[in-house]
């Protein structure tokens, strides 16, 4: 099942990002489940939030990989939207 992860940052909460991103990336490349990721951009290209699209069995297990994402843990998150996908092109 796909799922996009939406997530926006806190408002001012770029250092956070910045001091967690390396555990973060670790995090996408150990568990297998990412398909896609990336950070999402303001008008002048600063990181302002995330879209990944998970490949797991079900929410349930997109809600238990989002909430041990490092980012989730250091409290970069403002708000995650977890919304089945259907890949397309």
């Amino acid at each position: 099942m796909l799922i996009a992860l939406i997530a926006r940052d806190k408002p001012g909460a770029l250092q956070i990002r910045l001091d967690t991103r390396n555990a973060h990336v670790a995090y996408l490349k150990s568990t297998g489940a990412v398909s896609q990721a990336g950070p999402l951009l303001d008008s002048t290209g600063e990181m302002i939030g995330s879209l990944i699209i998970l490949d797991v069995e079900d929410m349930n297990a997109a809600e238990e990989w989002a909430a041990q994402d490092p980012y989730a843990h250091a409290g970069l998150f403002e708000t995650v939207e977890l919304i089945p996908w259907k890949k397309v092109i």
